[in-house]
């Protein structure tokens, strides 16, 4: 069918961004009557198949981006996937819950369209784990890769596709942007059909999504300080904050960035370091790696995710084959300071203090610099300084005892699992925790008078959502329009509500025509 001028002559992506909105649009009404049984069975499907394909995903992550370690890559991706599902999968968001002492009955409503937008640096585990929390919670899904990974994460993005719709799914529950482009993606932002944003990426994504006049979900910088006091298991501490600093060459936003350590305790624990891997280097290689890192006033991005000996060599610092970090000491936590930022990378600035009270001062100063609301870790056994610190450094979450890299990011301790690690309001965020899946449902409440004279009779057992029967209708677009919009196939399975009982043909022929017309009215008014 003709199409108005305007809509032609839109900037290239802008009618694709429309159309795949369209369409996730209607699957995510679709999926929002699907029943909780129903959704767990195509939840754990794609969990499944993604964790199936956790190694090829991280290798193919790593020949694209040139960021980070195969292995490392596998258990984000084996963790994002099935590790998501198993963490999940007795959470239910989608029963309505009936609390009788209090008369209220609140019933789930999925977000709806959920745009999310995936990293360079933890490209496939990121698409597994937005994709996972949309599933669960009923809504569908638009995948926007960045680009120097659109590769691997459409791919990843089409692979759960095809397993969600094999197991029930209504296809364009899971979509992906192959090629993305400034004004398809402004589009897919700005739409009104998008319903929430969860932008995962640098400060100019995060400020854009927020700017967009949707709902969005974002996170601030990190620029983790980590804090080793006397009272320190110190061979326990160097082993952790090796093995966390090294963790996929340090892409994680949660990886530690500035060791700040007790005067007292400072030659065992960069001994026990040493012994861990770490290359502890003197003022002129420090000096050198400075220049290299950061010669032209801000971060050389060729040394993210990149391998600490690899960054040593091409500072022209000597460094073995098997060092996994470089340790670069410091004197002042100043912003002047280039060392005091975040690196991204196998590089850990390192700072005296001659109390835990002064460390705790310095880890204010790294916060102050970058990373509010982030994360910060602290090595330490009394509980009194880990209170302080706590309570002190402007952050939402303090790993004890354990690498940051997988402790704040919930795979080594009982925070939520997360790719996503909400600011809060001192980061600018709307989210202050770790990303999960009840944060993709909002609730209807039904509330009755408190007035004990007014009874509210029993609702359990009542589920207003069904499993889905019967095939599924193709999704409405018009033979004529298909030419012009590029429309790939789909499907669209009908809300329990519209469709209940068993449909006949003349009732399936009139809800699709409903669908076509209403189609059809929005590329006129658009």
């Amino acid at each position: 069918m003709p199409q108005p001028l305007e809509y032609l002559a839109e900037p290239a992506g802008v009618p694709r961004a429309r159309q795949m909105l369209q369409q996730a649009q209607w699957a995510a009404r679709a999926f929002a009557g699907y029943d909780r049984a129903s959704v767990l069975r195509i939840a754990e499907a794609v969990a499944d198949a993604a964790a199936a394909k956790a190694r090829h995903y991280a290798e193919w992550a790593v020949r694209e981006t040139g960021f980070g370690v195969v292995e490392h890559k596998v258990v984000k991706n084996e963790a994002c996937s099935r590790g998501i599902f198993q963490t999940y999968r007795d959470t239910d968001l989608v029963t309505p819950r009936v609390d009788a002492s209090r008369k209220l009955v609140s019933v789930p409503r999925p977000a709806g369209v959920v745009l999310a937008l995936t990293p360079s640096t933890n490209p496939v585990a990121t698409v597994y784990f937005k994709t996972m929390l949309a599933l669960l919670t009923r809504n569908a899904v638009v995948i926007s890769p960045h680009p120097m990974a659109k590769e691997c994460c459409a791919d990843a993005a089409r692979m759960m596709a095809a397993a969600a719709v094999a197991a029930g799914a209504p296809e364009g529950v899971i979509q992906v942007v192959d090629e993305p482009s400034v004004p398809l993606i402004n589009a897919l932002m700005t739409d009104e059909r998008t319903s929430v944003i969860v932008a995962t990426g640098g400060t100019p994504v995060v400020r854009s999504a927020y700017s967009s006049g949707n709902p969005a979900i974002g996170v601030g910088p990190g620029n983790v300080p980590v804090l080793v006091d006397a009272s320190a298991d110190l061979a326990a501490a160097a082993k952790r904050i090796v093995a966390s600093k090294a963790f996929d060459n340090s892409v994680l936003c949660t990886n530690e960035s500035v060791l700040i350590v007790e005067e007292s305790v400072a030659d065992r624990l960069l001994a026990a370091m040493k012994r861990e891997g770490a290359l502890l280097l003197d003022s002129d290689g420090a000096r050198r790696l400075r220049e290299y890192m950061f010669g032209n006033g801000h971060l050389n991005t060729e040394v993210v995710g990149k391998p600490a000996a690899w960054i040593a060599d091409r500072a022209g610092v000597r460094a073995g084959a098997k060092t996994t970090v470089l340790l670069a000491p410091f004197d002042l936590v100043v912003p002047e300071e280039p060392l005091a930022h975040e690196k991204l990378s196998p590089v850990l600035g390192v700072v005296r203090v001659p109390s835990a009270a002064r460390g705790i001062d310095a880890a204010r100063a790294v916060v102050r610099i970058a990373g509010a609301g982030h994360s910060a870790a602290i090595h330490s056994s009394d509980p009194a300084t880990i209170m302080a610190y706590a309570a002190s450094v402007p952050v939402l979450r303090v790993s004890v005892n354990v690498g940051n890299s997988t402790g704040s990011s919930g795979l080594e301790t009982n925070l939520a699992p997360t790719m996503t690690v909400g600011t809060g309001f001192v980061g600018r965020s709307s989210l202050g925790a770790n990303l999960e899946p009840k944060n993709l449902v909002n609730w209807t409440q039904i509330a009755y008078n408190a007035d004990p004279r007014e009874v509210m009779p029993s609702f359990t057992g009542i589920v207003p959502w069904a499993a889905p029967r019967g095939p599924v209708p193709p999704y409405p677009v018009a033979s004529n329009a298909a030419g012009v919009l590029k429309a790939p196939p789909a499907t669209l399975q009908p809300a329990a509500s519209d469709l209940a009982g068993t449909a006949t043909a003349d009732e399936l022929r009139e809800h699709v025509r409903r669908l076509i017309v209403e189609e059809l009215s929005h590329f006129v008014k658009n």
